[in-house]
């Protein structure tokens, strides 16, 4: 006959194993959980802010008025102050976190003729898209954007901005543009708003461009089901233009 004392010693023995991995597996969890915590809020701290127009400076008392503004008519080349990049809501391991990255390769130009900005075009080197994580731009330069394959991102505009009049300097001026927009070889027609200023000597112009990933058959960022992110991000830019397109 079995004995019943013996019995139940050995179901205690296995029920405190099996409570003891329960409680090992929940306290790893915890341990991952709150470690992933404090990596992002403490350690890593908050992603970049969103780009935005450079603050310009005028004398109180200098005339502003456009007609005291030089015409900024003729071609306007992107200098090594541009930025453009991304921005993706992503979860890692259950805490909200937002992915950034960017590139100064940018290249380009707009061609503004009297109040009409007629032509735009440029470009960006996505191997040189970097952000504050190395395995993130691994993922980002092979499996999701294969920038071996597509090196560049470029925008050009198919219509003409109407700016209505020549802005005073540093007033934002706020319009909307139309074009091309051509991703990991694919390219598709988007409008976007965008906000500008003119300082005298530069032309600074600042937006973003929402991106469905699917629509230009990006891969899913997500990551060996320990990062998942929206189906969609956004392209982020500041252009600072001068005449020279110098650094």
């Amino acid at each position: 006959m079995t004995d019943p004392v013996k019995t139940k010693k050995k179901r205690s023995r296995l029920t405190w194993v099996i409570g003891g991995m329960v409680g090992a597996l929940v306290l790893a969890a915890a341990v991952v959980v709150g470690g992933t915590y404090i990596y992002i809020h403490f350690i890593e701290g908050p992603a970049p802010k969103p780009l935005a127009l450079p603050k310009v400076t005028t004398p109180k008392h200098s005339d502003t008025s456009p007609a005291s503004v030089a015409s900024p008519t003729g071609t306007w080349q992107a200098t090594g102050k541009s930025v453009v990049g991304y921005r993706v809501n992503e979860v890692l391991f259950g805490q909200n976190n937002v992915a950034v990255g960017r590139t100064n390769s940018v290249t380009g130009s707009i061609t503004v003729d009297g109040t009409s900005v007629g032509s735009a075009s440029f470009t960006a080197q996505m191997a040189d898209v970097h952000s504050d994580q190395s395995e993130r731009d691994n993922q980002f330069d092979g499996r999701i954007m294969d920038v071996a394959s597509y090196p560049t991102a470029t925008f050009t505009l198919t219509s003409p901005i109407s700016l209505g009049k020549i802005p005073a300097v540093g007033a934002t001026v706020h319009e909307t543009a139309t074009g091309n927009l051509m991703l990991h070889g694919q390219t598709h027609a988007v409008t976007f708003p965008v906000s500008a200023q003119y300082t005298g000597t530069s032309i600074d112009v600042n937006g973003s461009i929402p991106v469905t990933f699917a629509d230009y058959g990006i891969s899913n960022p997500s990551f060996a089901g320990t990062v998942t992110t929206d189906s969609h991000g956004t392209l982020e830019f500041l252009l600072i233009m001068d005449r020279s397109g110098g650094s």
